[in-house]
């Protein structure tokens, strides 16, 4: 891959990816054959194992291309945000817009990590408490410096709730609704953020 233009193999990677993403989201991982996924992708069954040796690597794939988008989204929104508070708001309503953006590879990420090979089971957990931890460090510094402002619960929780309501997107978001992605994204963050402002 030479700059920013991807190979014939990288891009027929990536379309096997969306492929996978999207058929598992319908019919679960199980009862996906990497048969299917080849002629939904338009290839035949030997040549998609070119790309991948099985649809467990699929998965694997799956799963570590969104923690590392998410963990890269979640860094540059921090570094941007002028304030915890900012930080925050920025935080939810970018990863509501990408949950809506992304709802069959959400499904998959949320439904399916009991399928995920034993020994990854690790790797996933400590990258997705690395993303939480953005979320509860801008808490944690917002909190401090202001110190009138009353969560009404521990923050952990308030965290573990906001995320709950990000993450749940998937299930209901509708692109043919009133809000795209990015205004849900700010709706979301505006109501899930009151609490925090002290004025």
């Amino acid at each position: 891959m030479t700059g920013t233009t991807l190979s014939r193999a990288d891009t027929r990677r990536l379309r096997l990816l969306s492929t996978a993403a999207e058929i598992f989201s319908k019919r679960g991982f199980r009862a996906t054959s990497m048969k299917e996924i080849a002629a939904a992708g338009g290839m035949s069954k030997p040549t998609i194992y070119h790309y991948f040796t099985s649809k467990e690597e699929l998965l694997v794939r799956l799963y570590s291309d969104v923690l590392d988008e998410s963990l890269d989204a979640a860094r540059e929104t921090v570094a941007a945000a002028p304030t915890p508070l900012d930080a925050i708001r920025d935080l939810i309503a970018s990863r509501v817009a990408y949950t809506c953006r992304n709802q069959a590879l959400l499904k998959v990420c949320f439904e399916e990590e009991h399928e995920l090979p034993a020994e990854l089971a690790d790797q996933v957990l400590e990258r997705r408490r690395a993303f939480e931890d953005f979320f509860g460090d801008a808490l944690a510094a917002h909190l401090e410096a202001h110190p009138k402002v009353r969560l009404g619960m521990p923050p952990k929780i308030y965290v573990n709730m906001c995320l709950g309501a990000v993450n749940w997107c998937y299930k209901w978001y509708r692109p043919t609704g009133p809000s795209t992605p990015e205004e849900l994204g700010c709706q979301i963050a505006a109501s899930l953020t009151a609490a925090l402002d002290d004025h």
